[in-house]
């Protein structure tokens, strides 16, 4: 099993939290693992981007030309990496944040309204876990039991009583993803 995964949006989206959740999770599951962060000086409003790989053997190199899944939340990343996409592999965008959809039809394209899911649990920051959710329906490359692992060890200890939150946010992102 190799997954090689790109996450790209604006900064502030979660983007980088989400590759480390992956992260942590793969390496709780002793699987080889890399993640390579991208972002511009802007913290927040910038495009930000993240490539994680998750294998079961050695990984030769972290630097990536394609992808086998993208998950996409604005419309800057979408004209970025439509085109590194394998053929056959998936992409995930976020239907707020796109206005132009993907129009490749030799990859399987998803919509998930995460924004809008996330405003009816009232908790916009729970967006980036509602993608990540939609991102494991599809790929379960990692146990639910290893992201909660994750998502503790990559939140500082004042935040771990919204652990539950966040789950319930992936299980709603498990639920809303839809085939496009």
């Amino acid at each position: 099993m190799k997954e090689e995964i790109i996450i790209a949006g604006f900064g502030g989206q979660g983007v980088l939290s989400m590759g480390k959740i992956l992260a942590y999770s793969g390496l709780m599951e002793d699987k080889e693992v890399t993640w390579m962060p991208s972002y511009g000086p802007e913290q927040r409003g910038g495009t930000a981007n993240v490539t994680v790989i998750l294998s079961d053997e050695r990984i030769s190199s972290p630097v990536l030309n394609a992808f086998d899944v993208a998950v996409i939340l604005n419309q800057p990343s979408l004209e970025k990496f439509e085109g590194k996409v394998k053929p056959g592999g998936i992409l995930i965008y976020d239907g707020y944040g796109i206005h132009h959809p993907p129009t490749r039809t030799d990859i399987n394209v998803y919509c998930i309204n995460a924004m809008e899911a996330a405003i009816e649990m009232n908790n916009t920051k729970a967006f980036n876990m509602i993608v990540l959710g939609g991102l494991l329906k599809l790929r379960p490359m990692v146990s639910m039991e290893n992201v909660l692992k994750g998502l503790k060890k990559s939140l500082p200890e004042r935040h771990h009583h919204l652990i539950p939150m966040n789950e319930q946010a992936i299980l709603k992102g498990m639920e809303i993803i839809r085939k496009v």
